[in-house]
């Protein structure tokens, strides 16, 4: 039987009881400033992926033995996994319509080295001006130097399918319904 997987103070409390008598478990810890830093450039890596759509920097700012918990892609493991999803998903609508992925608010977990963010994943223009936009919350584990060991993105997948489909729809009335999403709109809303 698999063990549920623990979170940030559970993580913690499970290294302790790991330890056992003259052998210490050693969990690394990081400044406040550390973490800060390492997220700024998390976010300004972010920024840059998604606007020039090379997603090879993204991944790089991940360990080599990263952990990628995606809910509805399921979890990956090592850059080459992350590499190969990153970029099937933002080559396919709705990821390829996704313009940026701005943090809303973010929270700096010192004890374990993790930022809790809500991230905003805003779609292209229509063509009116609407925004068309949904959230989700990711969790990044901080590895040192720079690097994140572990993400993961939380989030209800109807509402990304909401999201997209409004687009779509707003699009069609536009004139502006490119193929990926008209297959998109075909497969996913045809009955609504």
């Amino acid at each position: 039987m698999t063990k549920p997987r623990l979170h940030s103070a559970d993580e913690l409390q499970r290294c302790r009881q790991a330890e056992t008598p003259g052998q210490a478990v050693t969990v690394r810890t990081f400044s406040r400033s550390e973490l800060a830093a390492a997220f700024d450039k998390f976010e300004q890596t972010v920024a840059r992926a998604s606007e020039s759509q090379d997603w090879d920097a993204w991944v790089e700012h991940y360990t080599p033995d990263v952990v990628y918990i995606e809910h509805a892609a399921g979890t990956m493991r090592g850059r080459d996994e992350v590499r190969e999803w990153i970029k099937r998903t933002m080559s396919t609508y709705p990821g390829s319509h996704m313009v940026a992925f701005p943090s809303l608010w973010s929270v700096i977990d010192e004890p374990t080295g993790r930022i809790i963010m809500e991230l905003d994943n805003p779609m292209r223009d229509p063509g009116d001006g609407s925004v068309i936009t949904a959230t989700n919350i990711s969790i990044i584990t901080y590895a040192g130097d720079g690097l994140w060991r572990q993400q993961e993105d939380i989030y209800n997948p109807l509402r990304f399918v909401q999201a997209a489909l409004k687009w779509c729809r707003k699009a069609q009335e536009l004139g502006t319904l490119d193929e990926d999403a008209a297959r998109f709109l075909e497969q996913y809303g045809a009955g609504q």
